[in-house]
């Protein structure tokens, strides 16, 4: 059964950090070179008590409220998150109780960053597909905030939080028209929290902060992301895979209508716009005012571009993520 985006909801967090706020607080960093390299000003960070379950209700509600009909078609909850409120239960169950679902509603969590927006459609294809769900809410939603030591100026200046909800429903006509999926485990220490599972508990010992050759600060229960090595990985898989997709449905690269990245940083999407030669009005970046918002930053991306009116009906998109895992996704969407 062929699905499609039928349409997207996204929330942010009301507290908003601009670069200025961070030169204020840290007059060592260099605000100027920050925002040349991210290509970010700004970025909306959760309270402190306001988790990637809470902005994903908020946005589910922003969806719900432009389709009042739709919360008795609903029959699955994708929920791809790195930041749950809890380790048991998944927050799918949690979203499922604050919408006030029926039970016959299937509804499952997984792990997975700048990608998951890829891999859960995928997912929700393939549920489709089987007749298990045909009105699937594909939720992205994380708070990196909260996983990020203040004095580590590499990833601080770089995400921000957010919650998307992207409505998937099956059809005789498909939206989603092919997906490529990637995954290297043995770089999977390039992006990664050390301590908090169970192979490195949380302790006093792992909470004791370090400071590396540039400055930033950190340790082992903060986020770690190697900045180059992580570049070095989308340039060398991310292409490759992207002329395979498109050659594999007899498509060019001037074929494509909208190219929407993973908003990883400026200096990521500078290199696949050069690598691809992709000209500047096919592609679309929101990163500026909104940051790194991780699993959320592609429907994210497609919803500002359709706002904008640089996303129209029929148009053909190619959407690409990449990151933790190492993992590396790519969908054509007629959109």
């Amino acid at each position: 059964m062929p699905i499609r985006i039928r349409d997207i909801a996204y929330h942010l967090p009301e507290q908003i950090i601009t670069n200025e706020q961070f030169g204020t607080q840290y007059p060592e960093w260099d605000m100027k070179h920050v925002a040349e390299r991210s290509g970010v000003l700004q970025r909306h960070v959760a309270a402190e008590n306001e988790t990637a379950l809470d902005l994903a209700y908020s946005a589910c509600q922003k969806l719900l409220a432009a389709h009042p009909d739709l919360k008795e078609k609903i029959d699955g909850i994708v929920f791809c998150t790195q930041s749950p409120d809890y380790i048991m239960p998944p927050n799918s169950y949690l979203l499922h109780q604050k919408l006030a679902l029926p039970d016959n509603v299937l509804a499952f969590d997984f792990n997975l960053a700048c990608s998951g927006f890829i891999y859960g459609l995928a997912l929700s294809r393939g549920l489709a597909a089987t007749g298990m769900a045909s009105n699937i809410l594909l939720v992205t939603a994380d708070t990196y905030s909260k996983y990020i030591n203040p004095g580590d100026r590499s990833v601080r200046t770089l995400f921000g939080d957010g919650a998307a909800v992207t409505w998937l429903a099956a059809g005789e006509t498909s939206g989603v028209v092919d997906i490529e999926l990637g995954s290297s485990g043995k770089g999977h220490k390039a992006f990664i929290i050390p301590a908090g599972g169970l192979r490195l508990p949380r302790s006093a010992e792992t909470a004791i902060p370090e400071t590396d050759d540039n400055g930033n600060v950190h340790s082992q229960n903060d986020i770690y992301m190697d900045g180059m090595g992580i570049l070095t990985f989308v340039n060398s898989k991310v292409p490759k895979q992207i002329r395979a997709l498109l050659e594999r449905n007899q498509l060019t690269l001037d074929a494509v209508d909208l190219f929407v990245f993973h908003q990883a940083s400026k200096v990521t999407l500078d290199s696949l716009a050069r690598i691809l030669k992709i000209k500047p009005e096919k592609e679309y970046r929101n990163l500026a005012t909104v940051g790194n918002t991780v699993s959320a930053s592609i429907p994210i991306a497609l919803k500002d571009a359709q706002d904008n009116g640089k996303l129209k009906s029929d148009d053909v998109v190619l959407v690409s993520g990449f990151g933790v895992g190492l993992s590396w996704g790519s969908a054509i969407l007629k959109f």
